[in-house]
Order: structure tokens, then sequence, then C-alpha cells
């Protein structure tokens, strides 16, 4: 066994994501990911205590690469308007195309983020918090009435799930799915215009 080698959490939660792909999420072990990291498999418990905190920090890791760019999307200026449509069409766009590129991987994630309830639970309110930044600034912007943004946001969050939680992945392949969408947040949007001043 290579002791020698810099391991890190992040190189160790790479190889798991490869041995996840090889073995599927049933026969991959923690033995599996230490080979094919060629140390022992105690040397991998040293950064994760447990098979489970380990499956936990994939789904996370999962999870941060969908929120990295929506949270850029979030933070930038602009109209408010133009942002959250961006915001909501790019979160569906990430999630469809996790589940055409790689179906299997999607379902293998998809359990493992079932099993990290926190995990998801966070991400969940992270990527509202980003909605209720959209919301603020266009407010502020005049151009949003949103007496509640934390409420709002939820809302929106709620009333887009059928195009981005994964229990409807196998309608995102429908040939009607884009006019849904364009319908959805057309009345959304008009929902949350301010009302013009006299």
């Amino acid at each position: 066994m290579n002791e020698v080698m810099v391991l890190t959490p992040e190189r160790i939660l790479e190889v798991t994501e490869d041995v996840l792909r090889r073995y599927g999420l049933a026969k991959a072990t923690v033995v599996d990911v230490a080979r094919a990291l060629d140390v022992s498999h105690g040397s991998v418990y040293r950064h994760f205590p447990s098979k489970a905190s380990l499956r936990q920090a994939v789904a996370k890791r999962w999870l941060d690469r969908v929120n990295a760019p929506l949270q850029k999307i979030a933070e930038e200026s602009g109209p408010a308007p133009a942002r959250l449509e961006r915001w909501l069409r790019t979160m569906f766009a990430i999630k469809h195309k996790k589940v055409s590129d790689d179906p299997e991987m999607f379902r293998t994630y998809l359990t493992l983020a079932q099993e990290a309830c926190t995990v998801v639970k966070a991400h969940k309110d992270g990527l509202v918090d980003q909605i209720v930044h959209i919301l603020s600034d266009g407010v502020e912007q005049g151009v949003f009435q949103a007496a509640d943004p934390k409420a709002s946001a939820r809302a929106i969050f709620d009333a887009t799930s059928r195009f981005h939680h994964p229990a409807h992945a196998e309608e995102w392949s429908e040939a009607e799915l884009a006019a849904r969408i364009d319908a959805v947040l057309a009345l959304l949007l008009k929902g949350l215009e301010a009302p013009r001043k006299r």
C-alpha cells in the first residue's frame, strides 16, 4: 500500500464517484475505494469515519456542483425578472442534463441524496435563499411585489418542482415540457410584477 501520497477528502470523493460508477451503489464498499486509491481502508476512515459519512459527502459534492452556477446567477446584478427566469431555467437544465447524460449515475445519486436527508435539506434551503436574494433585489428595483420574499421564494420552488424534482425525471423527456415550463414561468413572473405607478 502506498501511504506516502497526500490523501485529501476531495481525492477520496473523486475516486468514490468512480467506484460507484464501476460497481453501483449496492456493491461499492470503502475497501473498493481504498483499493482504487492504493491505500488501506483505515486511511479512508481517517477522513470519513463511516461508510455513511462518505456517502453523505459524495451526495453533498454532487449537490454543490448543481448549486455553483445557480449561486453565480443569484449574485449577479441586473434586472431581477430576467435573473429569476434564467436561474430557474438553469436549474431545470442542470437536472435534465444529469438524467440524460448518465441515467445510471443519476439514480445512484438520487439514492444517496435520499439517505443524506440533512444534506438535501441544506441544499434546498440554499436554493430557496438564492431565490430570496433575487426577489429582494426585484423589490428594491421596484419590479417585484413580495411582502414576504422567503415565503414567495418557497412557493416558487414548490410550484416548479415538476421541472426539477428527481421524482418527475421520467417526464422530462416529454415533447411538451418546454411549453409547460414557458407557461409556468410566464405565470410566476406575471404574479410577481409590481403594480405600475401612475
